[in-house]
């Protein structure tokens, strides 16, 4: 007898598994030697260059591809790594197309920039793949910090406070370390287990132990945690999902996006995962490109992205939605969803164009029907669990520049922590910055 799955549309091995892992290939490819020489010629190493101060962690980018255009990636890497300790991470998975390689003159000049993110993963790939770690500790500083969060900013600011001397716990709701890294983002922009490596590398420079099923909240207290240790910084993300207010979407079909990307980076066998042949996908951000291309990767026959606003309001990147469409997905503008419909699992979803008044979005009262066996909410997130104590602006925890929040002692960063865009590069310089100042405050 079938599944309900099945019955709903619902399959997994919609495709063959050789097609699936192909679909699933690096999205940009790694240059070899040769390439990344040719590459690097390109820059003109301006004196005061703009592609640097687009950079959030300020990575001195003429620099480090002057490094690469001599020969020496090594050197290359430590320019990259002393700003940006997931400069890995964040070479295949920042949105170089909006900022660095944005405002390169190349781009201004000719409309192609010098690709400084294949450049930086180049340099960083070398590094990583030596069995030595580029950084030593300073002495023991006598000093404990608890950070709460092993995504990220968490990961950033651990690396820095144990540089400087300082014993580090890290503690993380998961099983696994890496956050968003590990947990987030798109299988095709972080192959063969790179997210887990690159944790692996950083934890080498000692000083560091991480203890894994650990929630604030619920295992940790705040109290407990200033008691025990000098300082403590939080970088818990944000772990709840916004609902969607229609009818129908506790249906059978109906998830959360980051849940279904989750599950697709942990899978095994991604030819095991069942899609259906219909998808819709809430939402205008990267969580709503990498659902719908990955839905579209699995093997489902129409995807759409259905955003309340238009184009230009989209979160994605014009880059991030060519690349949704280049791979067959269909992006809906002005439409919001009405209602979920289906006998217990969702069958269609009812769309209700809109049109925005003085910035709110209103419905028109026009609707559309679309097929639907899975309806993938990407519609942003919530902080979840956040310790009392600690002030909140805006729905996240309150923080100065230097990441301090209104509790003495704690600090925060990350998705987390007010200001700041929510990308990795972003929360990296945020764990970073946070970390020095903890190391002036401890050292008084």
């Amino acid at each position: 007898m079938a599944s309900s799955h099945q019955a709903s549309g619902i399959q997994a091995g919609r495709l063959a598994a050789a097609d699936i892992a192909d679909n699933f290939g690096d999205l940009h490819p790694a240059y070899d030697a040769h390439e990344a020489a040719v590459a690097a010629d390109r820059c003109y190493f301006c004196y005061d260059a703009p592609c640097m101060t687009a950079c959030p962690t300020s990575i001195d980018i003429p620099q480090f591809i002057r490094e690469i255009q001599a020969g020496h990636p090594a050197s290359a890497a430590k320019t990259i790594l002393d700003q940006n300790i997931l400069g890995g991470m964040c070479a295949r998975v920042c949105p170089t197309e909006t900022l660095c390689e944005e405002a390169c003159v190349r781009e201004a000049a000719e409309g192609k920039p010098v690709e400084i993110g294949r450049l930086q993963r180049y340099a960083t790939d070398v590094v990583m793949e030596k069995d030595v770690h580029p950084y030593s500790r300073a002495a023991s500083t006598g000093k404990k910090v608890a950070v709460v969060g092993a995504g990220p900013a968490g990961l950033s600011a651990a690396h820095r406070l144990a540089m400087l001397g300082h014993d580090v716990v890290v503690y993380d709701a998961k099983s696994k370390a890496g956050g968003l890294n590990e947990f987030g983002i798109a299988a095709y922009k972080s192959t063969e287990d790179f997210a887990a490596r690159e944790v692996d590398w950083l934890l080498k420079i000692g000083g560091i132990t991480v203890d894994y099923g650990k929630k604030l909240g619920a295992d940790l207290s705040l109290e407990g945690l200033k008691s025990d240790f000098d300082a403590v910084f939080l970088s818990i993300g944000l772990a709840g999902v916004n609902a969607l207010r229609a009818a129908g979407e506790d249906m059978e079909g109906v998830r959360d996006a980051v849940d279904f990307i989750e599950e697709l980076r942990q899978a095994e066998d991604l030819s095991a995962l069942p899609v259906g042949r219909n998808v819709v996908v809430i939402g205008g951000g990267m969580t709503a490109v990498d659902a719908a291309v990955q839905s579209k990767l699995l093997g489902a026959e129409n995807v759409t992205i259905a955003y309340r606003r238009d184009r230009e309001a989209m979160g994605a990147s014009r880059f991030e939605q060519d690349l949704a469409a280049s791979k067959g997905v269909t992006l809906m503008f002005n439409v919001m969803p009405k209602a979920i419909h289906g006998n217990g699992a969702a069958a269609e979803i009812e769309l209700e164009y809109t049109q925005v008044e003085d910035g709110r979005v209103r419905g028109t009262g026009e609707t559309v029907r679309l097929a639907a066996e899975q309806v993938y909410k990407a519609i942003g997130q919530s902080l979840q669990g956040q310790p009392d104590a600690v002030e909140l602006e805006g729905g996240k925890i309150m923080v100065d520049a230097t990441g301090r929040t209104s509790v003495a002692n704690v600090w925060a960063g990350g998705d987390c922590a007010s200001g700041g865009e929510d990308l990795t590069v972003t929360a990296v310089a945020e764990g970073r910055d946070a970390a020095m100042d903890i190391h002036t405050s401890l050292m008084g």
